[in-house]
């Protein structure tokens, strides 16, 4: 069975910094790029990164470049999202997702985890 389990989140202040991971089983991780996908509260879905494959190449948002890093650990099956200087905008259920395939181009997410809650406020 095809699982992906996020973990990490939690309450921080603005300016701080959260990293979110995402363990995946029953598939080969190392084939198949990954993106981050949030929702915030009453809004619908928004793309937030993803990564191809071999980890070698990287997409971000407008809204998060600069701040947030993507990356995977592909002998540990885990996907990560550093974030950091994090705004109160920011506030969202945070959700792994597997691509179709190993490049992110085209952004074909069929299968997606459970999420976990990032809430920045002071």
């Amino acid at each position: 069975e095809v699982q992906l389990v996020e973990s990490g989140g939690g309450l921080v202040q603005p300016g701080g910094s959260l990293r979110l991971s995402c363990a995946a089983s029953g598939f080969t991780f190392s084939s198949y790029a990954m993106s981050w996908v949030r929702q915030a509260p009453g809004k619908g879905l928004e793309w937030v990164s993803a990564i191809n494959s071999g980890g070698g190449s990287t997409s971000y948002a407008d809204s998060v470049k600069g701040r947030f890093t993507i990356s995977r650990d592909n002998a540990k099956n885990t996907l990560y999202l550093q974030m950091n200087s994090l705004k109160p905008e920011d506030t969202a259920v945070y959700y792994c997702a597997k691509d179709r395939y190993s490049d992110y181009d085209v952004g074909y997410l069929e299968v997606w985890g459970q999420g976990t809650l990032v809430t920045v406020s002071s």
